[in-house]
C-alpha cells in the first residue's frame, strides 16, 4: 500500500515501483550510561546505523527517572553520547515516562505503586503483637505431590516416583497438576513449593485461576509474577503472592505450558493467608485496625496510638537492590501493640499490598498527585540534559490499574484514568518543547491490542477509550505484528501518525510485511529496529530489507 505522501521511486528488477519514504529510520537501544563500555558500545552502533541508513536511536535508560542523583561521570557520557550522535548525524529521542514498567520512577517513593485491596483480615495479638490468623487455614490435600489420585486434576504427563510429581521430556504438551480451593475474597495468599530441574526446557509456574465465572466468562488469572526456576537446579523452594479479588473459588496450578524437554519434579506444595506483605502506605492506599469486641462489632483503633506505625521494610527496598524494586515474597511485618490488648484479641485489619509481575514489574499508581509531580520533574531535567527534538513516552504494558482507592475514588474506567495520564504527559512534554515530536508505543492505545474490555492483568475494568489521551500529532509505534493492518488502520483513521516498530529478534524480512500493510491515507513515519535482546547484528539486513534496493 502506498501513503499519502513521502514517496520515492526505487528502480527494481523489472520496472519501477512506488515505495514510501521514511523519515523516521530508528534503532532501539536500552543502554545503561553509567558504564563506559556501553558507551563506547552505542556510539559504534550510532556510526553503524549512520552507515546504514539510519537516522536516530530510541534511547532508553533506567538512570533517566532519578537523573538528580547521579554523579557527574553519568553526565559526561552523555556529553558523549551527543557529541557522536552529531557527528553521525543521527538523532537521540529519548525515552521518558516509565508508566507501566514503573520500578525506575519508583525509586522515588515506592509507595506510589498501585496496589490491591486487603479487607478484614484476622489478625490475633498474642504477647503484645498482632499476627495473621485467619479463621479457616487452607490445606492442599496433595502437598507432598506424590499422590496424585489427592489433587482434583492433573495432565497425562505428570506421574509420581513415589516421592514427588514428575515430567519428563513434555514434548510441547501441557504438564500441569491443579487443586480447586475455596478462599476468602480480598485476602493475600503466600504458595510455596519446592522445585528440582535437570535439563529442562520450558517455564514452570504457579497460577490461580477463578473458578467462579459464570459461564461463557474468561476466568481471572490472579498470579503472574516468574517462579525463576533454572534448567538445572537441585530442591529449590520458590514463592508466589496473589490476591483473591472478588473470587472465593480458585483454581491453583502447578505446572508447565511450554515444557519440551528434561525432567522437572514438584514437592511440598502449600498457601497460607497472609498479611502486611509488601503493604503501601498512602493516603490513597488506607490501613485501618479494628478490635472485635462483641456481638461481632468492631472498633477502630488509632495507628501510633493503640499500635506502633506499621511498615514493611522490605517493600521496595529489598536487601542488595534499588530502592523502587519488590520481592515475590519475604516474611511479612506483624503489628506491635502500644498499649495492652489481652491475648486472644481479634483485630480486623484493612490495607493495600503491592504484587509483581512477570520478573518485577510493577506499575506506578497514576491516580496520585505526586506521580504526576515526578513525571513532569522527570521531563524537565530531561530537556535540560539532551534539548531534544522529540521524546518518546513509555506507557507500555500497564497491568495493573484501578485497584486502590486513590483510583477508584474518581469514579472512571481504567481507560478513562490512562487517557487523562496520556494527555497530561502530551501536554507536559508540549510545554517544555512546543515544537518537538512525540511519541508512544501503540499497545496501551490500540482496541486491537490491549486497549480494550476484558481480562488484562490486574487492571480492573475496561481500557477502551485510552486512546483519547493522545494528541492528532502523537506518533504511534506500532509493535503488535499478528494485528498490524487492523492496528494501523485504527490510528491512520484518527490521524495519528504511525511508526512500524518490528524485528523483535526475528527474521529480518518481516518488516516487508509490515510495511505492505501501511494503509494507503496512513502518515506514514518510518520504521524501528526494535530488540529485546540487545541483538544488533542484524542492523544493516534490517534496513536492507526496510529501505534498500
Amino acid at each position: 500500500m502506498l501513503t499519502k505522501a513521502w514517496l520515492v521511486v526505487l528502480a527494481l528488477a523489472g520496472g519501477c515501483v512506488a515505495q514510501p519514504a521514511m523519515p523516521d529510520r530508528l534503532v532501539y537501544s536500552p543502554t545503561n550510561l553509567a558504564v563506559d563500555e556501553n558507551v563506547t558500545r552505542l556510539i559504534a552502533l550510532m556510526e553503524r546505523a549512520h552507515k546504514a541508513g539510519y537516522t536516530g536511536i530510541l534511547l532508553a535508560d533506567s538512570k533517566f527517572a532519578r537523573l538528580e542523583d547521579l554523579p557527574k561521570h553519568y553526565f559526561e557520557n552523555c556529553a558523549k553520547v551527543k557529541a557522536a550522535a552529531g557527528r553521525e548525524g543521527i538523532e537521540i529521542i529519548p525515552a521518558v515516562f516509565p508508566v507501566g514498567y514503573s520500578n525506575d520512577l519508583l525509586w522515588h517513593d515506592p509507595n506510589l505503586a498501585e496496589a490491591l485491596p486487603v479487607r478484614d483480615a484476622v489478625f490475633v495479638v498474642e504477647g503484645g503483637v498482632g499476627r495473621c490468623r485467619p479463621d479457616q487455614k487452607v490445606v492442599l490435600p496433595g502437598g507432598d505431590m506424590a499422590d496424585l489420585k489427592k489433587w482434583s486434576w492433573h495432565d497425562e504427563v505428570v506421574v509420581s516416583d513415589g516421592e514427588c510429581a514428575t515430567v519428563v521430556d513434555p514434548k510441547g504438551k501441557n504438564a500441569r497438576m491443579s487443586q480447586k480451593l475455596t478462599l476468602t475474597p480480598y485476602r493475600q495468599y503466600h504458595v510455596s513449593v519446592r522445585i528440582r530441574t535437570k535439563d529442562f526446557r520450558g517455564t514452570p509456574e504457579v497460577k490461580a485461576l477463578a473458578a467462579d465465572a459464570k459461564p461463557g466468562e474468561q476466568a481471572d488469572s490472579l498470579v503472574f509474577s516468574s517462579l525463576g526456576v533454572k534448567p538445572t537446579q537441585d530442591w529449590t523452594v520458590h514463592h508466589a503472592v496473589f490476591n483473591s479479588l472478588e473470587h472465593s473459588q480458585v483454581s491453583l496450578y502447578f505446572g508447565c505450558w511450554d515444557g519440551s524437554t528434561g525432567a522437572l519434579s514438584w514437592d511440598d506444595a502449600a498457601i497460607e493467608e497472609v498479611g502486611l506483605m509488601n503493604v503501601v502506605r498512602r493516603a490513597g492506599a488506607p490501613l485501618s485496625v479494628r478490635v472485635e469486641v462483641e456481638d461481632g462489632k468492631v472498633t477502630p483503633l488509632v495507628e501510633g496510638t493503640d499500635y506502633e506505625p506499621i511498615v514493611d521494610p522490605r517493600m521496595g527496598h529489598p536487601p542488595a537492590l534499588w530502592a523502587g524494586e519488590y520481592e515475590v515474597w519475604h516474611e511479612p511485618p506483624v503489628i506491635k501493640m502500644k498499649r495492652p490488648f489481652t491475648d486472644g484479641t481479634r483485630l480486623r485489619v484493612s490495607y493495600h499490598h503491592v504484587v509483581t509481575v512477570n520478573d518485577g514489574q510493577v506499575m506506578i499508581c497514576p491516580s496520585e498527585p505526586k506521580t504526576l509531580d515526578l513525571l513532569r520533574d522527570q521531563a524537565r531535567r530531561m530537556h535540560e540534559l539532551w534539548h531534544a527534538k522529540a521524546y518518546f513516552m513509555s506507557h507500555d504494558e500497564i497491568r495493573c490499574l484501578n485497584q486502590d482507592e486513590s483510583c477508584l475514588s474518581r469514579h472512571l474506567s481504567p481507560g478513562q484514568i490512562l487517557a487523562d495520564n496520556a494527555r497530561a504527559c502530551v501536554k507536559i512534554l508540549k510545554e517544555l518543547n512546543p515544537s518537538g515530536r512525540i511519541y508512544v508505543w501503540s499497545d496501551m492505545f490500540d482496541p486491537n491490542h490491549n486497549a480494550k474490555a476484558g481480562n488484562y492483568y490486574l487492571v480492573r475494568g475496561d481500557l477502551t477509550g485510552s486512546w483519547e489521551g493522545l494528541d492528532k500529532d502523537v506518533i504511534v509505534a506500532a509493535w503488535y505484528f499478528d494485528k498490524r493492518v487492523e492496528s494501523m488502520g485504527f490510528f491512520a483513521a484518527r490521524g495519528n501518525p504511525v511508526l512500524i516498530a518490528g524485528y523483535y529478534d526475528g527474521p529480518v524480512g518481516q518488516i516487508r510485511q509490515w510495511i505492505d500493510a501501511v494503509p494507503a491515507k496512513a502518515d506514514f513515519r518510518g520504521v524501528m529496529y526494535t530488540t529485546w535482546q540487545h541483538k544488533y547484528g542484524d542492523v544493516e539486513a534490517f534496513g536492507g530489507k526496510a529501505w534498500g534496493k
